[in-house]
């Protein structure tokens, strides 16, 4: 059996850190989505079930504040769509803090 070149050896290390380098994206970026997701089903949970936890105000009030900032895509804001109505005794969204009398 021949003996590999050391140019031959140093590719072979470089392409196995590569895979090993996707690998871990793949792991970091697995993590990220999971700790997204047990956040997000958190702050549901709290909406569905402990109606007087407060955050500024509520929650709920918080959430129809900086959501739509947050969401970018109409698909997103879509999936919000019940979440992101004014709640009848609250102000609406652009109103909130504005200082003005109109």
């Amino acid at each position: 059996m021949a003996r590999k070149t050391i140019g031959e050896r140093l590719a072979q290390l470089e392409a196995q850190r590569k895979t090993l380098q996707i690998r871990l994206g793949k792991q970091e970026r697995a993590i990220d989505t999971r700790r997204k997701v047990l956040i997000g089903a958190l702050v549901l949970h709290r909406l569905e079930n402990d109606r007087d936890v407060h955050i500024g105000g509520g929650l709920a009030a918080w959430l129809r504040s900086e959501l739509p900032k947050f969401l970018t895509r109409d698909g997103d804001r879509d999936l919000f769509d019940d979440l992101l109505k004014p709640q009848a005794n609250e102000p609406a969204i652009g109103n909130v803090g504005s200082g003005s009398a109109v």
